[in-house]
């Protein structure tokens, strides 16, 4: 079998069972241990017995419903290889569009102080990891209530080689229980809506853990959370940065201006056009 025929084969395969056609380009990749240009400079090349067994195995896993980043081991994100099983949510794109805001409003707010940053929800480590390794101005916190979690993101941390502190905790429980003041808290915290979760893909309902996708009946109970919260532990100038749910952004820029009425909050919108961010600035 050449390179072309199994994509062709897979991408219909996947198609006839309700599974992204693309996620035949990721596994070939992985299997023949390539990268999607190499791949597709190659699509006449024969495949070994061995890589098309291999290949023919994860497909039919992924028709089954088991997630390819779980079976794989890893996801991409801003460009790095993060270790992801089933104690943590699989880093998603949107979540590179949070990064680059965060990123840039650091900029524009505090140039190049020395900053304390905390991510609010460490998962795989996605975003405290990236963020230290973007910054080295940033002293980077990060929090999750599940020590398998923190396991995962500590892994993806030493292999990466950022510098984060991890504590295993509820929300912002470490910082205000010590006194310890942040100048930016990030977080993309569960805000899917309970009612939204039971109709979603057994990909994710059955393998990505509710945990990190559930906020409430509304989507929104973390977020209140988190107003309760967050004067404890924000200096006077400061940033917060959340990712949301589709829908969500008046929701949470109310909550955010309730909160801190000289703030200057903007929800913003993802490459498809949709409400994905807020960002509040506090001087």
């Amino acid at each position: 079998m050449r390179v072309y025929e199994a994509l062709k084969w897979a991408s219909s395969f996947l198609q006839e069972n309700g599974r992204d056609e693309n996620a035949g380009e990721i596994v070939l990749c992985h299997v023949l241990k390539t990268n999607r240009t190499g791949m597709l400079m190659n699509m006449r090349e024969e495949i070994t017995a061995e890589q098309e067994k291999s290949f023919a195995q994860f497909i039919h896993k992924h028709v089954e419903g088991i997630p390819i980043q779980y079976m794989l081991g890893y996801e991409m994100f801003y460009g790095r290889s993060f270790f992801v099983n089933e104690e943590v949510l699989i880093p998603r794109p949107e979540t590179e569009e949070l990064i680059v805001g965060v990123l840039e409003r650091i900029e524009r707010h505090f140039g190049n102080e020395e900053l304390h940053i905390a991510d609010i929800g460490t998962g795989s480590g996605a975003i405290s990891i990236t963020l230290a390794l973007e910054n080295k101005n940033l002293h980077v916190y990060t929090v999750d209530i599940a020590q398998e979690s923190i396991e995962v993101a500590k892994e993806n941390a030493k292999t990466l080689g950022a510098d984060v502190t991890f504590y295993h905790g509820d929300l912002l429980s470490p910082f205000y229980e010590t006194g310890q003041k942040l100048d930016v808290v990030v977080s993309n915290p569960p805000y899917i809506p309970e009612e939204d979760w039971r109709g979603l893909s057994t990909v994710v309902k059955e393998h990505e853990p509710k945990r990190a996708l559930v906020g409430g009946e509304d989507g929104l109970d973390f977020y209140r959370r988190f107003m309760e919260e967050l004067p404890y532990v924000l200096q006077n100038k400061a940033i917060v940065a959340f990712e949301i749910g589709v829908g969500q952004g008046e929701d949470v820029k109310t909550l955010l201006q309730q909160t801190f009425p000289r703030a200057q909050v903007e929800v913003v919108f993802d490459i498809n056009g949709k409400d994905r961010m807020v960002f509040a600035e506090m001087e």
